[in-house]
């Protein structure tokens, strides 16, 4: 019995020595812990026996806060002090710049914050305002791979990469996607896929919706015989929606193509000779381009991204070109996902004897690095 007395005795004096952020609802309940932050719509209280509380700031009718706490006011204004309550009002104990405590009406108050919560966010602001070029970098790596061997011997490979660097006014991204496919069922071992896709791409905002973006974009393909397509552009986009979990754009613009061909052979359908040569050949394009990018989450764990461009060629009236990269990827742990991924480069003038549409699907692992911006 005496020991169940001290006991009780020794938690009463823990509580009555720990001092707690008071909290009181329209209802009459209190509610004791440590404030968090706040928002203007919510408040965060971490309590020690009920854990992380959110409570709405609408319900709130007083707070008594046993620490600092700063509070941020619509017009910019921000208060540092100890906080009670008074006719319905905030009174700020020890505000910067009053030798009297500062008055803030609840409707005026957009943020709460502890002292940690405020350094962290300050950091942020910096990094934000004043970003090196080395923040707010994030990126995907995926892999794909498929083998076969016995009465068939076969191997595929695609691997792609994205890393990209957002800031509130401007975006970098920076990609490269790489398949190669081969089948030795019979020898010679004959290669059915060797294609490479790299390229930069920048975006300035000039307004909140709208955009300037400049581009280059490099292409080689050796099963149509393509040895080099080098892009180069700009142009103007729009943010038709842009919020925390979607965001979809629209843009246009003007490119500079060059495509550069190779020799090849192709069967005769009238031989003698068997064989007819195609010589290596040039083309140089001014082109428009005009697309859409879409980037959206399904769930938290599934987003889905995708983009098409359409090039119609300025200089050979009639030809045109375009570009779809679709992903779906499910998240199995903060760095790993699933993906699967549809890429088609269409072409309407490819090579003598070569077909005009080149069709990936893949699928297989998605490494995720980096934060981005926060």
């Amino acid at each position: 019995m005496r020991r169940a007395l001290m006991t009780v005795l020794g938690f009463s004096l823990i509580a009555v020595g720990t001092p707690a952020d008071q909290v009181v609802l329209k209802n009459g309940d209190r509610l004791s812990g440590k404030i968090v932050a706040g928002d203007g719509k919510t408040l965060l209280l971490k309590s020690d026996f009920a854990g992380d509380v959110t409570i709405r700031w609408d319900a709130i009718t007083q707070i008594e806060s046993s620490g600092n706490i700063n509070i941020t006011l619509r017009d910019g204004t921000r208060l540092s002090g100890k906080i009670t309550t008074e006719d319905g009002k905030f009174v700020v104990a020890g505000a910067p710049a009053a030798r009297t405590p500062a008055i803030a009406a609840k409707e005026a108050i957009i943020a709460v914050r502890n002292d940690a919560e405020q350094h962290s966010f300050d950091v942020r602001t910096e990094r934000m305002a004043h970003p090196r070029f080395n923040y707010f970098w994030s990126g995907t790596l995926d892999t794909g791979l498929a083998l076969t061997r016995g009465n068939s011997e076969t191997a595929n490979f695609t691997l792609a990469a994205r890393a990209v660097r957002e800031t509130p006014r401007d975006k970098l991204t920076v990609y490269g996607d790489y398949i190669f496919a081969d089948n030795s069922s019979v020898p010679p071992t004959v290669t059915t896929a060797n294609a490479l896709d790299a390229g930069l791409r920048g975006d300035l905002n000039i307004r909140p919706r709208v955009f300037v973006f400049a581009l280059t974009d490099f292409q080689t393909n050796q099963l149509q015989h393509l040895d080099l397509r080098s892009v180069f552009g700009g142009g103007f986009g729009y943010h038709l929606v842009k919020t925390a979990s979607t965001t979809f754009d629209i843009f246009a613009g003007i490119t500079y193509d060059r495509d550069s061909f190779g020799a090849y052979n192709v069967a005769n359908p009238a031989p003698p000779p068997v064989l007819l040569l195609i010589p290596s050949s040039v083309q140089n394009s001014a082109e428009v381009v005009v697309g859409e990018e879409y980037d959206t989450k399904l769930s938290s764990r599934t987003s889905v991204t995708e983009r098409f461009s359409f090039y119609p060629n300025l200089s050979h009236t009639g030809d045109y070109r375009f570009q779809l990269d679709s992903t779906i990827s499910t998240e199995m742990k903060k760095w790993l996902s699933w993906q699967a991924t549809l890429s088609d480069r269409y072409i309407s003038y490819p090579p003598v004897g070569l077909k005009a549409n080149d069709l990936l699907l893949s699928t297989g692992l998605r490494v995720i690095w980096g934060k981005g911006k926060q």
